[in-house]
């Protein structure tokens, strides 16, 4: 059964830190609601009510321009290794640029990946688990290097030509703030 908590304990942080990929929920007042898969090591639990995240180039950039909106936001782990789990924060979360100046202090949290373009601070207000019996074993294998690959190739001025060509607008047409 799902318990409900009012901050991130020692062995959510612990749960938090073992996995491989974790999910970005949000959603305008209106349009599409978007559903985001997150890898590579760039995520930090900051406190009991606070994580982070470097968020990497993709084809989208429906999360930023959510947010701008309704600032909003879950994130969700799975278990696909050991015990049956599932983990949700529910909280809001503020939006920074490399133009803004948390961004300085916040990047060196992470390690050194092309093509960062924003930094999420997410302040939890309920960490909710559940059972995670019907999610299945899925072996981890390593990660993907395409990513970093692709936004090395191309070097800073073509990525940020990139995110005004392709990240500037949500598919529902909103702004990204990129």
């Amino acid at each position: 059964m799902g318990k409900q908590y009012p901050a991130i304990s020692a062995d959510t942080q612990a749960f938090i830190e073992r996995q491989h990929v974790f999910f970005v929920g949000t959603a305008a007042a209106d349009g599409r609601v978007n559903i985001s898969p997150k890898g590579q090591d760039t995520l930090r639990v900051l406190g009991p009510n606070r994580v982070t995240w470097l968020n990497l180039t993709g084809s989208g950039n429906e999360t930023a321009a959510h947010l701008l909106e309704v600032n909003r936001i879950t994130l969700m782990w799975c278990a696909f290794e050991g015990p049956p789990s599932i983990l949700r924060l529910y909280g809001t979360a503020s939006l920074y640029h490399p133009r803004d100046a948390e961004w300085a202090d916040l990047l060196p949290l992470f390690p050194a990946l092309p093509g960062a373009r924003q930094i999420l601070v997410v302040d939890v207000e309920l960490v909710q688990t559940s059972c995670g019996m019907a999610v299945p074993f899925l072996d981890y294998r390593a990660e993907r290097d395409e990513l970093n690959d692709y936004m090395e190739q191309r070097g800073p001025e073509q990525v940020e030509q990139y995110w005004h060509n392709r990240n500037g607008r949500s598919l529902d047409g909103k702004p990204t703030g990129i």
